[in-house]
C-alpha cells in the first residue's frame, strides 16, 4: 500500500474505549448477560398485556421504558462490533465476534418480538387513544411509526424464523462482500512503477490532474474488481433474491416498498423525484460538454469526469482539513463548532488509510448513552475535505439528538442527509469566498458542479439501476455479470448523453458499490437530502442568522 504520511492523516484511528477496550473485555460477557436477563423478564411481565384493550397509558409508558433501556444495551455492543469490523475487515477474530454479537443479540430480540406484534394489533381507536395520550409524548412517533408496519408483520414464531435466518443470510452475505471488497489490492501502475494500493487509493486518483494516472487506476480498479467479479456477482444475486423473498414473505408490492416504509416517504413522491432528475439530465450533459473545451479535449470518457480544471490543484492535509471545516460550522454556529470539536479532540475519527479497512465514509450514531464516532479514508485531496464536512455534519446532528432517547434520535434516510450536505455547503461557501486564484476557484465551482451532479442525478442513476438489477432478477432468475453489466452501462448511459463515452472496463464499477448490498434503494435519499439542502441554505442566505437557532433545534429533534 502507498505511504500516506504526507496527508497527515496517518495514525487518526478511533477510540473505541466509550464503548468497550476490545473484543475481551468482560463488560461485554456482563452486558450480554444483563440483556437477556432484561428480556426475559420484559416478556414475563408484559406479554398479553400489551394487545389487551384495559392497556393503560402508564402501563405502555412503563413497558417502553424497560424496552428502550434494553434495546440501547444491545444496539451498543452491535455498534462496537460493527465499528470494530468496519476499521479491519480481515481480521477472522473481529469478523467472528461480529457474528457472535449478532447471533446472541438475535436471542434476546426474540425474547421481545412480542412487544411488536401485539401493538400492531391493538385496535385503532385504543392505538391512537394511547398514541395521543400527553404521558407518552416522548413516543408519539415511534408509536406511529411502529404501527406502520401492520400489513407487514407476521405471526411470532414466523417473525422468530425471520430473526433466526437473517444470520445466515443477507448479514452473512453482507460481510462476506466487506471481506471480498475491503481487501483487494489493486496493481496501479504510476510513472513506471507498480504500486498496491486500496480501494480508497485507487479511487481517489480518478481526481488527479494527470490522464495518465486516471487512466492506470480505471484499470487497475477494473482489473482487481474483475478477477473478484464471480464471487462478487454470486453475492449481488443473492442478496437480491433474499430482498425479493423477504418482500414476497412481507407482502411488500414491489422492491422499493420496504425502502419507502422506513423512510417514512410515499412511493409517489420518490417517483416525483426520479421523473423531475430524469427529466433534467440534459443539466448534467450540457455541463460535460462545457468541461470538454475548458479541459482542452475532443473526448471525455468515464476516468475524466472529475479531473480537476487545473494542473495545480490543492492538497489539504489532515489538520489543514481540521481548521477548514471548524471555521466553517463556526462560523454558522459556535455550538456547531463546539460539538464537531469533540470529535477531533476525543479521538471519534478514524481516518488514515488501512489494508484491510472498509472504503468509502460513514458516522456511526452508536447509541445516546454514547456518541457518535466518524469513519473515512483520508487522501488529501478537496474531496476528502468535504467528506470529512459530510460526515461531521452527521456527527453533529447525531450527537444533538441523542436526548430524544434510543427509540427518537435517528432519522429516517431522506431527512439524515440534511445536516452532512448542509455541512459541505458551508465549507464549500468558505472555501469560495478565500479562493483568489481564478482559475482555482474556477476548479473549485466545477468541482462543486460535479459533487452536486453526483448526489442528486447520479443518486438517481444508481436507483434506477437497482430497480432494474431487482426487477430483472426477479423475472429472469440469477443473472450473470454481463447482464449486471449491460443494466449498468444503459441506466448510466442515460444521464451522460453523448458529453462522455462510457467504456468497457466501466460496466463492472457497479461491483464496489457498497448501498447496493447494505442498504438496497438508499440512494435516493442523497439525492432528497440535496435538494432539501439546497432550499434550506437558500432560506439561510436569506433569514441569516435568525435561521441558526431554528436549524440547530430541526437537528436536536433527530427523528422524534
Amino acid at each position: 500500500m502507498a505511504k500516506t504520511n504526507k496527508t497527515g492523516a496517518q495514525g487518526v484511528k478511533w477510540n473505541l474505549s466509550d464503548l468497550y477496550n476490545g473484543i475481551k473485555d468482560p463488560k461485554i460477557e456482563k452486558d450480554l448477560k444483563n440483556i437477556s436477563k432484561k428480556s426475559l423478564a420484559f416478556e414475563k411481565k408484559y406479554r398479553e398485556k400489551i394487545k389487551t384493550n384495559k392497556l393503560s397509558a402508564n402501563t405502555l409508558l412503563a413497558a417502553l421504558k424497560e424496552l428502550e433501556s434494553i434495546s440501547e444495551k444491545a444496539g451498543k455492543i452491535i455498534s462496537y462490533a460493527h465499528l470494530l469490523f468496519a476499521a479491519d475487515t480481515s481480521n477472522p477474530k473481529i469478523g467472528a465476534f461480529l457474528q457472535l454479537s449478532q447471533e446472541k443479540i438475535t436471542e434476546t430480540r426474540k425474547m421481545l418480538l412480542f412487544f411488536d406484534i401485539e401493538w400492531v394489533s391493538v385496535s385503532e381507536n385504543k392505538a391512537m387513544l394511547l398514541i395521543n395520550d400527553p404521558k407518552l409524548k416522548k413516543y408519539k412517533h415511534f408509536l406511529t411509526q411502529e404501527r406502520a408496519y401492520k400489513a407487514h408483520t407476521l405471526s411470532e414464531p414466523e417473525e422468530k424464523i425471520m430473526a433466526e435466518k437473517s444470520n445466515t443470510s443477507g448479514r452473512a452475505f453482507s460481510r462476506l462482500f466487506d471481506e471480498v471488497i475491503n481487501n483487494i489490492v489493486f496493481d496501479v501502475t504510476l510513472k513506471g512503477k507498480k504500486k498496491k494500493l486500496t480501494e480508497s487509493e485507487t479511487l481517489a486518483l480518478l481526481y488527479d490532474p494527470e490522464r495518465k494516472n486516471r487512466k492506470a487506476a480505471h484499470k487497475g480498479l477494473t482489473e482487481g474488481l474483475l478477477e473478484n467479479s464471480h464471487v462478487l456477482t454470486f453475492i449481488f444475486n443473492t442478496l437480491v433474491n433474499d430482498h425479493t423473498i423477504n418482500d414476497r414473505i412481507r407482502s411488500y408490492e414491489d422492491p422499493m416498498s420496504s425502502r419507502h416504509l422506513s423512510n417514512e416517504i410515499s412511493s409517489e413522491t420518490v417517483n416525483a423525484l426520479i421523473k423531475t432528475c430524469e427529466d433534467n439530465f440534459d443539466i448534467v450533459e450540457k455541463y460535460y460538454n462545457l468541461k470538454k473545451k475548458l479541459l482542452g479535449v475532443k473526448k471525455l470518457y468515464d476516468y475524466d469526469r472529475y479531473a480537476p480544471l487545473t494542473e495545480n490543484s490543492k492538497k489539504f492535509t489532515y489538520s489543514n482539513a481540521k481548521k477548514i471545516v471548524l471555521d466553517s460550522f463556526g462560523d454558522f454556529s459556535p455550538k456547531m463548532a463546539q460539538v464537531a470539536g469533540h470529535f477531533f479532540g476525543k479521538n471519534w475519527i478514524d481516518a488514515e488509510l488501512r489494508e484491510g479497512k472498509r472504503g468509502g465514509a460513514f458516522s456511526s450514531s452508536t447509541v445516546p448513552s454514547a456518541h457518535p464516532y466518524v469513519f473515512m479514508n483520508y487522501t488529501g485531496r478537496i474531496r476528502d475535505v468535504m467528506t470529512l464536512a459530510h460526515e461531521l455534519g452527521h456527527g453533529v446532528h447525531q450527537y444533538l439528538s441523542r436526548p430524544k432517547g434510543y427509540f427518537s434520535c435517528h432519522t429516517p434516510l431522506t431527512t439524515a442527509e440534511t445536516a452532512s450536505v448542509f455541512a459541505e455547503m458551508l465549507v464549500f461557501e468558505n472555501l469560495k469566498k478565500d479562493e483568489r486564484n481564478k482559475k482555482l476557484r474556477l476548479a473549485l465551482l466545477c468541482g462543486k458542479l460535479e459533487d452536486t451532479f453526483a448526489t442528486v442525478f447520479r443518486q438517481v442513476v444508481l436507483t434506477n439501476f437497482e430497480k432494474e438489477l431487482h426487477n430483472a432478477r426477479r423475472n429472469e432468475g440469477e443473472l450473470a455479470t454481463d447482464r449486471i453489466n449491460s443494466i449498468w452501462m444503459k441506466t448510466n448511459q442515460k444521464m451522460y448523453g453523448d458529453s462522455i463515452e462510457l467504456t468497457s472496463e466501466y460496466s463492472f464499477w457497479w461491483l464496489y458499490i457498497p448501498h447496493f448490498i447494505h442498504s438496497p434503494f438508499y440512494c435516493y435519499a442523497y439525492s432528497f437530502g440535496e435538494l432539501l439542502v439546497l432550499a434550506l441554505y437558500k432560506t439561510y442566505l436569506e433569514q441569516g442568522k435568525s435561521f441558526v437557532p431554528k436549524y440547530i433545534d430541526l437537528l436536536s429533534a433527530g427523528g422524534s
